[in-house]
């Protein structure tokens, strides 16, 4: 059996001139956990090009979610920033990934730090039940250069706490930290300054509590190699598949 399927595209959104989303639908015996992701690309020249993509939608969504930039000369990029509803895209029957629950040590609150489209994983995670369960508060933090790149601003502001099953769970536990680098914002700074000045746990009201603190890294390599360090300074256990620690970070990046 081939490793990828065929999907169809279903609708495309485009956020800026550098950031689209995209879903599609999904074989029935596609499975994933919330923060996991799969290849996904094109037929190019009659072979398949693709990348790691993390899944927007979570696990028990009917279709799936995507969120991508725009690379202008990228291999896939270039082509799949021109899909649109009707058009093919392939999907890897595998899904993959450390952004998971299991991997990190009991604690009480959980940081989901994510820059750019590394916010994907964790709007999956957001909308995943158990994750309320294993953690009292739920913090997810957005890092952007600018502010119409904060993608999915809306639904979580606003539209997520009126879902059914888990709205009051995301109103009371849920908290969203949104940040831009260059322009005036409600909340300004790299992510990584707002972590080591202590101003992000300030600004939500939390004090820094590194025994029951709990993080989810997704977004640039210049991003996580900063926060990795500080962690390493402050004692703190990266978790894999083999072992729990204080934080995880995904490492399957989207073409740039």
């Amino acid at each position: 059996m081939s490793n990828v399927y065929e999907s169809k595209v279903l609708d495309v959104h485009h956020w800026t001139d550098r950031l689209f989303s995209f879903t599609t639908t999904r074989d029935p015996g596609f499975r994933y956990q919330s923060g996991q992701f799969t290849m996904i690309g094109l037929q190019v020249d009659g072979r398949p090009l693709l990348r790691a993509y993390s899944m927007v939608s979570p696990h028990y969504e009917e279709n799936l979610e995507f969120l991508s930039i725009k690379v202008q000369d990228g291999p896939l990029t270039s082509r799949l920033q021109h899909v649109k509803p009707g058009d093919t895209v392939l999907i890897g029957r595998k899904a993959s990934g450390t952004l998971l629950l299991q991997n990190l040590l009991p604690g009480r609150t959980l940081y989901l730090l994510s820059t750019g489209t590394g916010l994907a994983p964790f709007m999956s995670v957001i909308r995943d039940p158990e994750v309320y369960e294993h953690f009292e508060k739920v913090v997810l933090v957005h890092g952007c250069r600018q502010v119409d790149e904060l993608a999915y601003h809306d639904l979580i502001e606003h539209d997520l706490k009126k879902n059914e099953f888990f709205g009051e769970q995301v109103a009371t536990q849920l908290i969203y930290y949104p940040t831009v680098t260059r322009e005036a914002f409600r909340n300004q700074g790299r992510l990584t300054t707002l972590l080591e000045t202590g101003k992000l746990f300030q600004d939500i009201g939390r004090k820094a509590d590194l025994e029951q603190d709990r993080f989810m890294l997704c977004g640039s390599p210049e991003m996580l190699k900063d926060v990795r360090a500080w962690f390493d300074k402050l004692g703190l256990k990266e978790g894999n598949m083999s072992h729990q620690g204080h934080y995880v970070i995904e490492r399957a990046f989207v073409e740039k």
